[in-house]
């Protein structure tokens, strides 16, 4: 059964990282570019509240029971319309999607500039992400 979970995460990964459109190639080759390496990724997300960011190879994740959060080693991909970043968070596989696009949290008046889809073992979590060069737009104190 863990294979499986495992599958599905790789298949949302992939799917994540395909190009967007009318489902027509585009011809695209080239690694996403539109979070550099060195950036700082912050992520937000609800029903259930979690938030983290990632620096680097080190990831942070946290939640309502755990504000501080735990911090784990994750590696980096770029695929042609996102960036994802894997790793284990204690007895669970963790596999974020960053992907460029509008995103609300819901919450707030805020605007994200990328969707973020995370895998925390066999259990999908949609949030939103930003960076400091590519900040939300909103209130500062939602």
């Amino acid at each position: 059964m863990r294979g499986r979970f495992a599958g599905l995460a790789c298949a949302v990964a992939l799917a994540a990282c395909q190009p967007g459109g009318d489902g027509a190639s585009t011809g695209a080759t080239e690694a996403f570019s539109g979070i550099a390496k060195d950036e700082t990724v912050r992520i937000t997300g609800t029903e259930p509240f979690w938030a983290g960011e990632i620096a680097g190879t080190m990831a942070r994740y946290s939640t309502p029971e755990n504000p501080d959060g735990s911090r784990f080693s994750v590696e980096r991909f770029a695929g042609l319309n996102g960036v994802s970043f894997s790793g284990q968070l204690g007895e669970a596989r963790f596999d974020l999607m960053i992907t460029p696009g509008e995103c609300s949290d819901g919450m707030s008046d805020r605007t994200y500039p990328f969707t973020a889809t995370l895998m925390l073992g066999s259990e999908q979590r949609l949030g939103c992400a930003w960076t400091d060069r590519q900040p939300y737009t909103g209130s500062e104190t939602p």
